[in-house]
């Protein structure tokens, strides 16, 4: 079972498109352009704070907002190892699995944590965290091969025989 752990970054309930990547800022060239701009209107230093393999702990409905692919990609290129969450906009949840995204759906880790912890996450079995284990739903296998592969097409070239 794949197991790993990061620093926590606690965001709040209704973290929409918007506030993840800024519309203003879709106009960039790339992916790697616009993640300096992640978390804009909420924290206007985070992007510049996270570092890989943190993970992000908020509360319900993450994701909500338009159906923007960047989202996902944005927060996949800040280095974020996984998003942890009460709830996730459905559209968003899909995006971020077809962009190799890990997402997790937990309701009490949220009203536990405290921003700059470290979590541990047992994938498909349970989160640690100050000794106490929150337990977590499994995701089907093919979204964790989609998501092992880096994204829907990296699967599907992999699977094809492709790469």
């Amino acid at each position: 079972m794949e197991q790993f752990s990061g620093k926590v970054w606690v965001l709040g309930d209704d973290i929409d498109t918007d506030i993840i990547i800024p519309t203003e800022y879709l106009a960039l060239e790339t992916i790697e352009d616009m993640k300096l701009f992640g978390f804009r209107p909420l924290r206007p230093e985070l992007a510049s704070q996270i570092g890989a393999g943190d993970i992000i702990v908020a509360g319900k409905n993450f994701g909500c907002g338009s159906s923007r692919e960047q989202a996902p990609e944005i927060i996949k290129a800040l280095g974020i190892a996984c998003v942890v969450a009460r709830s996730f906009a459905r559209i968003f949840f899909r995006n971020s699995i077809n962009n190799g995204l890990l997402l997790i759906e937990q309701p009490d880790l949220y009203g536990d944590i405290k921003e700059g912890d470290t979590i541990t996450v047992t994938v498909n079995q349970s989160i640690s965290y100050r000794g106490k284990q929150y337990p977590i739903t499994s995701l089907p296998e093919n979204l964790v091969e989609i998501i092992k592969a880096g994204g829907l097409v990296k699967a599907m070239r992999k699977r094809n025989g492709l790469e």
